[in-house]
């Protein structure tokens, strides 16, 4: 859909389509209440301010539909496509790769209760295991921090291409 679209939605197809961008209720409120936009790269702007300022009950809610990195995102949902078009890279890495990956998730998850999230796209499956293996030295208030940081730059994207009429296109 296009941003003239979206803001012409209903308040509640508005909010569904918003949560397949970040499945936080009030993220999807906030930013369908923050409409019209003007440009696609101001309801981004928006969207990633509100995500920034979820509490972390609201962010465990998000975290709750996102794959693990590595996992192929089932089902025909928008969030789901949106998952695996950003994991591409990883979906193509070799099963080397993709072992340690799932080896280091479950690590993260014992130490940290989450799924590890971090914006996948234009990142190479080498970047993103190093970067979860970084990840899993911090503290736990540190790496909420950046848990929500990331899921706010992914919200960011998503909607950007959701509003531009990109959200089934291929990532460049």
């Amino acid at each position: 859909m296009g941003l003239a679209e979206f803001n012409a939605l209903p308040v509640a197809a508005a909010e569904e389509a918003l949560r397949s961008c970040n499945a936080a209720l009030r993220f999807a409120r906030e930013v369908a209440a923050g409409r019209p936009y003007g440009d696609p790269a101001a309801a981004a702007a928006v969207a990633e301010r509100v995500a920034l300022g979820l509490a972390w009950p609201e962010v465990e809610q998000a975290l709750a539909a996102h794959p693990r990195i590595g996992e192929r995102a089932a089902g025909d949902s928008a969030e789901a496509a949106a998952s695996r078009r950003e994991q591409a890279s990883v979906a193509a890495a070799g099963e080397g790769v993709r072992a340690e990956l799932a080896a280091a998730n479950r690590a993260y998850e014992e130490r940290f209760g989450h799924v590890f999230l971090i914006r996948a796209a234009g990142r190479e499956p080498a970047e993103i295991l190093a970067e979860l293996r970084r990840r899993l030295g911090r503290e736990p208030a540190a790496e909420r921090a950046e848990t929500t940081r990331q899921l706010a730059e992914i919200t960011r994207l998503r909607v950007e291409r959701l509003v531009a009429g990109q959200a089934g296109e291929p990532a460049p």
